[in-house]
């Protein structure tokens, strides 16, 4: 006996919304720049808005001066800005299950299988699709895709606009950006990687605010173990860098902060990145939702999308950093 259509549409809505929180822990666990952010309460839920709007943790004041005694303070207006705007970027991945399918799988029990057989499909296509956005530059899918670090930590950090700010007329909002060639004298390999590293680490350092995340790509990130295994200093085992490790991330230790492989990273890429001032922001009505059951008119099928909806934001660009060639 066939299960009638509206008995089947329930227990297929049911399944994928049992699913719904399973659907953004899986896409956040699967990314160590995620999961970094989950810790210091880096994934925001957002209500609404034209834009996502992120208030700037630093902006320069031209006011500011020394003065003694009876001197006139500077007290003209200042340009100063006070919030980058981010477009929201959107996303699906549908199920679908045909007319075919439903009426072979006409048990609750069969149901619930195919369900959960196609929505694992489905968050696996999700992780890894936000995972390369998450290091891209904003422009695949003709802009539709998320702006990640080659647009938020830019290779050139000079030019480009970011969050609606001008880099090239607003030096505040630029990161810090080491050429292992140009800036450092040769192609970055295991006999110098530490020195460069060190390099671009000291230049994101303020005080206590430094960076608590480093993501490299397979060349780099094995430069780093090669030197480490040269002074026979691996170490996992303490911290953040073993929370990262027992996350199921290739993991190794820098000054006590954890450096992750991620072969979605540009070739010859390592980012240097302070969790603190990035932001990835999703809307609370499509925080990889299911939407609408719908059966399309010309087709003899089910389908029912997954929506995302949000982007990552950044408050302090200056206190990221690549390590590139």
């Amino acid at each position: 006996m066939t299960i009638p259509n509206s008995t089947f549409t329930e227990v297929l809505s049911s399944t994928l919304r049992d699913f719904q929180n399973d659907f953004a822990d899986n896409v956040t666990d699967k990314n160590a720049l995620l999961t970094a952010m989950k810790d210091v309460g880096g994934i925001k839920l957002k209500t609404g808005g034209e834009s996502i709007q992120q208030q700037l943790a630093y902006a320069e004041n031209s006011t500011f001066q020394y003065y003694s005694g009876y001197e006139t303070l500077d007290v003209s207006a200042s340009d100063t800005l006070t919030s980058a705007s981010y477009d929201w970027k959107q996303a699906a991945v549908n199920i679908t299950i045909s007319g075919l399918e439903r009426r072979q799988n006409s048990a609750e029990a069969q149901i619930i299988d195919l369900v959960t057989s196609r929505t694992k499909v489905a968050m696996m296509t999700m992780a890894n699709n936000i995972n390369v956005g998450l290091y891209s530059d904003g422009t695949g899918s003709s802009g539709k895709q998320i702006g990640g670090l080659q647009l938020i930590v830019a290779d050139d950090p000079t030019t480009g606009t970011v969050g609606g700010i001008d880099a090239s007329t607003q030096t505040f909002w630029r990161n810090v950006a080491y050429d292992a060639t140009t800036d450092g004298g040769a192609a970055a390999s295991a006999s110098n990687i530490i020195k460069y590293m060190n390099t671009v680490y000291n230049q994101l350092t303020r005080g206590t605010d430094k960076p608590n995340l480093i993501v490299a790509d397979q060349n780099y990130y094995n430069f780093y173990q090669q030197a480490l295994q040269s002074i026979q200093r691996v170490n996992v085992n303490e911290g953040a860098v073993a929370k990262m490790a027992s996350s199921g991330f290739a993991a190794l230790d820098y000054l006590g902060v954890p450096v992750v492989l991620d072969n979605d990273i540009p070739t010859n890429h390592m980012y240097f990145l302070n969790t603190n001032y990035l932001e990835f922001c999703v809307h609370e009505n499509a925080n990889f939702t299911p939407g609408e059951m719908d059966k399309p008119i010309n087709q003899d099928a089910m389908v029912m999308p997954i929506l995302f909806m949000g982007n990552l934001t950044c408050s302090n660009r200056s206190l990221q950093g690549v390590l590139k060639d």
